[in-house]
């Protein structure tokens, strides 16, 4: 048997080649704030869904441990918080004026969606959800909602919205759409892969489909 001689430069074109597989990965941040432990089962439950999406990379941070570099990290990101009089907690709002805003103007492209908890319906969610998209935009990320319907009755239109925590099927669901969602336009758009357009998904989307 013959060996073709292998150069330093050809190992390190190789090894330069990996890690630029790797840094193309997709980076998915869910960030959350939660009073009750709530909205930390729904984030956990949305990081799942953006990982459901292969060569996804998910940093599920509360606002008290995440740092400005995590949203330079991020291609996508997923902002949680429970509502509070109709909007985001104080919390959240104060890590985006003291420590995000030392990215503003540098984190333009991104995308992002919101989910929130409240005590009981009507009791405000897809108030917060806006407010927290108010927030996004005001930063440059592409806020984006979801069309589609997860069961009957259940949508996450302007973001994952739920009385209390994720229990039923459909409300696990919707958690999970959000996060998919998100992997999903990460990899169509910045990755390239055409395979993962949402519109040509398989799953269930069309509120026909629950009746």
């Amino acid at each position: 048997f013959f060996f073709t001689p292998t150069t330093a430069s050809e190992i390190l074109s190789g090894l330069v080649g990996s890690e630029m597989c790797i840094r193309d990965r997709g980076n998915i941040l869910v960030l959350y704030h939660s009073n009750t432990g709530n909205t930390k089962k729904m984030a956990k439950i949305v990081s799942d869904g953006a990982l459901s999406v292969s060569g996804m990379e998910v940093r599920l941070l509360n606002c008290d441990e995440a740092s400005a570099d995590d949203l330079s990290w991020c291609d996508g990101i997923a902002m949680g918080s429970p509502t509070n009089l109709g909007s985001m907690a104080w919390k959240m709002k104060q890590w985006w004026d003291t420590v995000a805003v030392t990215k503003w103007l540098e984190v333009d492209g991104k995308f992002a969606c919101t989910f929130s908890s409240s005590a009981g319906w009507g009791g405000g969610n897809e108030t917060a959800c806006n407010a927290m998209a108010t927030v996004l935009l005001n930063f440059g990320f592409l806020y984006f909602g979801i069309t589609d319907y997860v069961g009957k009755g259940l949508t996450p239109h302007y973001g994952a919205v739920l009385a209390g925590e994720p229990r039923s099927d459909k409300e696990i669901e919707l958690c999970k759409r959000l996060g998919r969602r998100l992997a999903e336009w990460v990899a169509f758009y910045k990755e390239g892969r055409k395979e993962m357009n949402p519109l040509e998904a398989t799953y269930l989307r069309d509120p026909k489909d629950f009746e």
